[in-house]
Formats: structure tokens, C-alpha cells, sequence
């Protein structure tokens, strides 16, 4: 089949490949984790659609855009340098960003997840880099992005949707939220997208970092947290 693939139907495998790399139908479990909104729900901290934009805005701006999307670069940049090395580094320094036990969990069990579904789909690094690779989910989203020849470009855009897709689907659950607020909802913070995934491309080193006090607070308070729908 793949002898078949003509050269100049490359670019548009790739973004069909990166659609299947971040579709919610992709066997990896990203829906049942909320980080922390089912416990600000439950806390009175969102409430309704501009509460939900609100939470999201900071999350992008700092969490997605200062810390996930830096490492991303850097792991997408390891892959492609074929360096496991430089992935198990990159990768640690991501997990060990986290804050709560559960989304040090949420990172592992991710990672797990993907290497699996990668090594089943017959990508030979995600069997001999398994370990390297374990720490973040990041990880082996960037090998299978190196591996599907998608940009690096459109691999951070479409984890950066990914994540919002996820996030406005668990608050579609817990606020809740109609499916048309969920929607306005992505549609107005995917403007956003775009220039946080530009600007994570040209941090340095030293200025990667996140400080997102209240998703950590929201966080460990789930995992105490008495009745619950999400993991985290």
C-alpha cells in the first residue's frame, strides 16, 4: 500500500495522519482525564461559559504556551535527531513540571498508552525507545509526528488542539455546558492557538516554565475529591 503513495501525496498523508494523531477516537484514554476542572466545578470556580474561557485563556497563555509546547519543540527536535537521549531529558523536565500526583499519573499513563498504540501500529523506535519516551505523553506524540513526516509546526498546533478539544469536552460534562456554548468556546479560544505555538518555537532553554497555582490546587484537590467522573 505504501508503494502506492505518490511523492506529491506526502504533505496531505501527513495532515491526515496528524487528524488521526489527535482524534478523539484515538485509543489513548485523553477523555477521561479533566486536569482539575471537574474539582473547580465542584469548588464554585466555573460556573458558565466566560468562567470556562477564563480558565482555559490562562492555561494556554502559561501552562500550553510557556512549558508543553517548549518541550514538544524539543522532543520533536530529539526524534527527528534520533537522539533517546535527549527524549528521556526533555521528557523528564516535562513530568517533573507537574505539580499533583494525578497529573504525574496523567503523563505516564498517556505516554503508556501511545507507545503501545505506536508499537501495535509497527513504528520500531516506539519499541526500542520505549523507556526514553515513557515520562510524557508529549514524547511519543513527537516520535510518531517525526516518524508521519508532519511539520513541526502542524505536530504543536495539533497537540495544542488536541488538549482544548479535550478540555471544552470535559467541561461540556461537568459545568455543563450546551454543545453550542462548547463550540463558541472553541472556536473563539482556537484563535489563540496559532500564535502560542509560533511563540513556543522561539523560547530558549532557561525561559521555559509554567506557573499555574490554581490547576495545581484544582488538581490535588480532586484526587481527594469524593465522588468523581474524570481521573483527574
Amino acid at each position: 500500500m505504501r508503494s502506492m503513495i505518490m511523492p506529491t501525496d506526502t504533505g496531505k498523508l501527513a495532515q491526515l495522519r496528524l487528524m488521526q494523531l489527535t482524534s478523539p477516537a484515538l485509543p489513548v484514554g485523553g477523555f477521561t482525564y479533566s486536569q482539575g476542572i471537574e474539582w473547580a466545578v465542584e469548588a464554585g470556580w466555573l460556573k458558565d461559559v466566560d468562567g470556562l474561557v477564563d480558565w482555559l485563556s490562562g492555561l494556554i497563555d502559561d501552562g500550553l504556551g510557556g512549558l508543553e509546547l517548549p518541550l514538544l519543540v524539543r522532543l520533536y527536535g530529539a526524534c527527528q535527531a534520533d537522539d533517546p537521549a535527549g527524549v528521556a531529558r526533555w521528557g523528564k523536565q516535562l513530568f517533573a513540571s507537574r505539580e499533583s500526583r494525578e497529573l504525574r499519573q496523567e503523563e505516564r499513563n498517556r505516554a503508556r498508552a501511545l507507545i503501545s498504540l505506536l508499537r501495535d501500529l509497527d513504528m520500531d523506535r516506539a519499541e526500542a525507545w520505549s523507556d526514553e519516551l515513557s515520562h510524557c505523553q508529549a514524547a511519543p506524540f513527537a516520535l510518531a509526528a517525526v516518524e508521519w513526516q508532519i511539520s513541526p509546526e502542524d505536530c504543536l498546533l495539533g497537540y495544542a488542539w488536541s488538549w482544548l478539544e479535550n478540555q471544552v469536552a470535559a467541561a461540556i460534562k461537568l459545568v455543563p455546558l450546551g454543545q453550542t456554548d462548547g463550540q463558541r468556546v472553541q472556536l473563539h479560544l482556537a484563535e489563540r492557538l496559532p500564535g502560542v505555538c509560533a511563540r513556543a518555537m522561539t523560547i530558549d532553554d532557561d525561559a521555559i516554565g509554567a506557573s499555574a497555582p490554581a490547576l495545581a490546587i484544582a488538581s490535588a484537590g480532586h484526587e481527594i475529591q469524593y465522588t468523581r467522573l474524570f481521573r483527574s
